[in-house]
């Protein structure tokens, strides 16, 4: 199979060696190092403030976006959320199971968000900003540059969902003021599913050291104390965490994170250019580097997924809900050259003559 999804995403045989091996037991200075090592690229892969520390959570994205929710904020806070597809709907329901009081900025499938949309909570006493830099499910780069100002301006804590974003877009952390970066293994990184990062700022810190959160697995202060050792509280994905040090050591070696941010914008801008004469409309007003969200102008979208899939051996990446029929999404993160989107290019040129599309 070619995997095109945005997650999991096709790792390189390197990495794939690592999952083939035996687990080794992690209560030892040997995984500690591992441990700290994966600490010290993250933070320099995401441009941390000094002082910024990195906790990696074994479970998915959204269980960062949890642990960040109840750890940094508290129901004395007032947010402001950005809603603009799947994703954005998932810090909601997260800011309502955890009864921090929020505003919702709504916005369409596609739609990028603007200052106009913001200006009417300049200085209306909210406390954070909480917002995917990169909604997955529409394809959508918000402005982290223009959120920033916001944040400056009012004073707000800065919290990004970087899931897709982190090593796909430019993301600079001390730059913008963000307090806390999340992102996970199965993206950008093109390892396999099970951890999640939290890069947290000096300023985020302060918060997790004041709260007092009801939980027990997703409680940051026990994960950075057991961190500063190179450990975590509890069993960690172990093999997971190892391919994600062999990956963060080959980006540094090949050149860091903006090499590997150039290798990703050369394969979205290539696939972009050949598609220009397939019956397909980008969905996207600012789109990352990560994915290509595309609208069949002529068949369901859920059919091509199913018949690249079962057919040619091909994943693209569905879209779920109100999307299913309309939206598919082809990734350019993980182990991917041209040759591999010339194979999908051919692929999609055929369903054409075939009137699949």
């Amino acid at each position: 199979m070619l995997n095109f999804t945005v997650g999991p995403v096709q790792s390189d045989e390197t990495i794939r060696s690592i999952g083939a091996e035996q687990v080794p037991y992690f209560r030892t200075p040997e995984f500690s190092e591992i441990m700290l090592e994966n600490e010290r690229l993250t933070l320099k892969f995401s441009k941390a403030p000094k002082g910024s520390r990195a906790v990696f959570i074994t479970g998915s994205g959204t269980a960062s976006m949890e642990a960040s929710v109840i750890n940094v904020l508290t129901p004395e806070d007032k947010a402001i959320v950005i809603n603009g597809g799947s994703f954005g709907q998932r810090f909601v329901d997260l800011l309502n199971i955890h009864k921090i009081p929020f505003s919702e900025i709504k916005l369409r499938h596609g739609q990028a968000l603007t200052n106009e949309m913001l200006a009417p909570y300049e200085n209306k006493g909210y406390t954070a900003f909480v917002v995917q830099g990169h909604e997955t499910s529409t394809g959508v780069k918000y402005d982290l540059d223009m959120i920033s100002g916001f944040c400056k301006r009012n004073n707000l804590l800065f919290l990004v969902d970087a899931i897709s974003l982190f090593l796909a877009d430019r993301f600079d952390m001390e730059a913008l003021c963000a307090d806390v970066m999340i992102t996970g293994s199965q993206k950008a990184l093109a390892c396999p599913p099970g951890v999640s990062v939290i890069v947290l700022s000096p300023k985020a810190l302060d918060r997790v050291n004041a709260n007092d959160p009801k939980c027990m697995y997703l409680d940051l202060r026990s994960a950075l104390t057991n961190g500063e050792r190179g450990q975590t509280p509890f069993t960690p994905a172990v093999g997971v965490l190892r391919q994600i040090n062999k990956r963060l050591k080959e980006i540094d070696a090949k050149g860091g994170v903006e090499t590997e941010i150039a290798r990703i914008r050369g394969l979205a801008e290539y696939f972009r250019e050949q598609i220009k004469d397939l019956p397909f409309e980008i969905v996207s007003e600012s789109m990352s580097n990560a994915v290509t969200p595309l609208h069949p102008t002529t068949a369901s979208a859920y059919d091509i997924f199913t018949v690249l899939k079962d057919e040619y051996g091909i994943w693209v990446c569905p879209n779920g809900g109100d999307m299913k029929e309309t939206v598919f999404r082809v990734g350019h993160i993980g182990a991917l050259t041209k040759a591999d989107y010339d194979t999908l290019l051919k692929a999609l040129k055929d369903l054409q003559k075939r009137k699949i599309i």
